[in-house]
């Protein structure tokens, strides 16, 4: 006599169903890593350059005074807020979220060469040494551009690059050829990918 086969138990049941949820989970984690962070402004990164265009001229007359670097950190605190406002206001005309994987490991991994260059610039500051201020900008900004650039778009850690470029070349240079360095980097720099990135990813 054939018997009917024996429904699964309830236990069983909430074994698949946690395995479902783990696999969707899994499955989640995957895609969100894989997505780029896309809110990047390049319209932002454009006022940003042209704020490093302004910090260059009005900084020339006082290059070798500590009113140089006050300028070029004005222009730094300046560039932060722009940059995080056009993130902010790109991000919400375009739906895409702050709250994601790459949004965090762009941000987790800008952050530190940032602080770490703030942190030096006031020791150097303090001291009265403006020698190496500029390739360390150029240097630091660049590493944090290309690490958290790895959760954009391509365009930006190539840009971080560029940064890293000039920074080794003002180290062999000069101190009197760092104006020029900081102006083809936080003013050209931003300039043309900003200009690129507007382009090429809406805003």
């Amino acid at each position: 006599m054939a018997t009917s086969p024996t429904p699964p138990s309830r236990g069983h049941l909430v074994r698949i169903d946690a395995a479902a949820e783990s696999n969707l989970r899994f499955i989640r984690d995957a895609m969100e890593r894989a997505t780029s962070f896309t809110a990047v402004s390049g319209l932002g990164l454009m006022v940003i350059g042209l704020a490093g265009v302004a910090a260059w001229w009005t900084s020339a007359p006082w290059l070798g005074n500590a009113r140089w670097t006050e300028t070029w950190v004005g222009a730094a605190m300046f560039a932060i807020l722009v940059g995080g406002a056009s993130i902010a206001l790109k991000a919400r005309l375009t739906g895409a979220s702050l709250q994601t994987g790459p949004a965090r490991k762009f941000v987790l991994n800008l952050a530190p060469p940032l602080l770490v260059g703030m942190l030096m610039t006031v020791a150097m500051y303090r001291d009265g040494s403006q020698e190496w201020l500029a390739p360390m900008w150029l240097l630091l900004y660049g590493a944090g551009v290309i690490t958290g650039g790895f959760a954009s778009v391509r365009s930006v850690p190539v840009m971080g690059l560029g940064f890293v470029l000039l920074g080794v070349l003002a180290l062999l240079s000069p101190s009197t050829w760092q104006p020029m360095f900081l102006l083809l980097g936080f003013g050209g720099l931003h300039l043309g990918f900003g200009a690129y990135i507007a382009w090429r990813h809406h805003g």
